[in-house]
C-alpha cells in the first residue's frame, strides 16, 4: 500500500496528530490501532498494512514530531507520557472509536501501557512487539548513558550508536536502516523533548508491571532482543492474561525482520486462535544496495 500525502485534519492542520485510516474491511469490522516507537512513523508498519486491511479498520498514527505530525498544538517545552497518550486519545475520540485492538512497537508498548491505565475500556486486545517493561539497573544505565551523550554528540550520532546497541547483528541491518532513516524527520529540539520521557519512564513501567492486566495481550519478542527480552518474559509469566510469542533469529524489531511470521502470530491472537509459543525465522541479511534501493 502506498500511503497518501499528508492532509489537514482540522482548521489549521495542527491540533491533531497526522493519521490515516484504512477502512476497506467495512464499517462493521473492528478497529486496529498502530502505535510506533520513538524515531518511527506510520511507515514503521509498511509490512503489516496489507495483511491486516482485509480484516480490520486500521488507524495509523504519526506520534508528535514524527513523520508528518509536525508543530502540533499545544506546544510543550518537554514531553511526558500524559502528553503522548492524550495526543493519541484525541485522534481516537475525533474518529468516534469506542473500542479497538492495539499493536505497538518498542517504546510504543510503554505508551500503550499508559493508554491502558488511562482508558482501559477502550482497549480490547493488545499486542506489544519488542516490548519494554524493564526498570532494572541495566535499563537505568542504558537510559542515563543516552542522556549524558546528549551533551557530547549530535542526536543523529546517538541514534546511530544506539541502533547498533539495540540491533547489533547483520540480520538486523534492515531494521537499523529504517529506524535511522525515519528518525531524520526529528529536529534536534524535538529529539530533546522526547528524551525527557526518561523521567516518568521507570515510574510508569513499575506501576504497570506490578498491576493485574485484565485484558488479553500478546508480547512478541525476537530471541535476539538481548536488552528487553528478559523483562518481557518475566512480565508475561507473571500476568495470567498475557502470552509471550518468540520469533527465533530475530532482534528487537521483529515486525520488520520477520513480517510474515509476525503478522500470522498477531492475526491468530486477535481472532482468538491458539498462538504458538515459538516460531523460527530464517532471516537473510539485506545488502547495502538493497537498502539504498528502498523507496523513501
Amino acid at each position: 500500500m502506498e500511503l497518501q500525502e499528508p492532509t489537514l485534519h482540522s482548521a489549521d492542520g495542527r491540533t491533531l496528530l497526522y493519521h490515516e485510516v484504512v477502512d476497506e474491511a467495512g464499517a462493521e469490522a473492528p478497529w486496529l490501532v498502530f502505535v510506533h516507537g520513538a524515531g518511527g512513523s506510520i511507515r514503521t508498519w509498511k509490512y503489516q498494512i496489507d495483511a491486516f486491511r482485509p480484516h480490520y479498520r486500521l488507524l495509523l498514527i504519526d506520534l508528535r514530531d514524527h513523520g508528518y505530525s509536525k508543530d502540533i498544538l499545544p506546544e510543550f517545552p518537554e514531553y511526558d507520557f500524559d502528553i503522548v497518550a492524550e495526543d493519541i486519545l484525541t485522534v481516537i475520540d475525533h474518529l468516534g472509536i469506542q473500542k479497538a485492538h492495539f499493536v505497538s512497537l518498542s517504546i510504543g508498548s510503554v505508551i500503550l501501557q499508559k493508554l491502558d491505565i488511562e482508558r482501559p475500556e477502550l482497549i480490547d486486545r493488545m499486542v506489544m512487539a519488542g516490548a519494554i517493561f524493564d526498570g532494572s539497573r541495566l535499563m537505568h544505565l542504558f537510559v542515563h548513558s543516552g542522556k549524558l551523550l546528549n551533551y557530547i554528540l549530535p542526536y543523529r550520532a546517538i541514534y546511530w550508536l544506539f541502533s547498533f546497541i539495540v540491533l547489533p547483528r547483520r540480520n538486523h541491518r534492515m531494521s537499523r536502516w529504517i529506524f535511522r532513516r525515519q528518525s531524520r524527520r526529528l529536529s534536534p529540539g524535538e529529539y530533546l523533548k522526547w528524551v525527557e520521557l526518561y523521567k516518568p519512564f521507570f515510574r510508569l513501567v513499575k506501576a504497570y508491571v506490578n498491576r493485574k492486566v485484565d485484558k488479553h495481550g500478546l508480547v512478541v519478542m525476537g530471541s535476539q532482543d538481548h536488552i528487553f527480552f528478559g523483562a518481557a518474559e518475566k512480565f508475561a509469566q507473571a500476568q495470567k492474561n498475557m502470552r509471550l510469542a518468540v520469533i527465533e533469529n530475530c532482534g528487537h524489531v521483529c515486525s520488520i525482520e520477520a513480517p510474515e511470521l509476525f503478522n500470522e502470530l498477531v492475526l491468530k491472537f486477535l481472532s482468538g486462535k491458539e498462538t504458538p509459543l515459538r516460531v523460527t525465522a530464517t532471516p537473510v541479511p539485506s545488502t547495502w544496495a538493497e537498502l539504498k534501493a528502498l523507496k523513501p
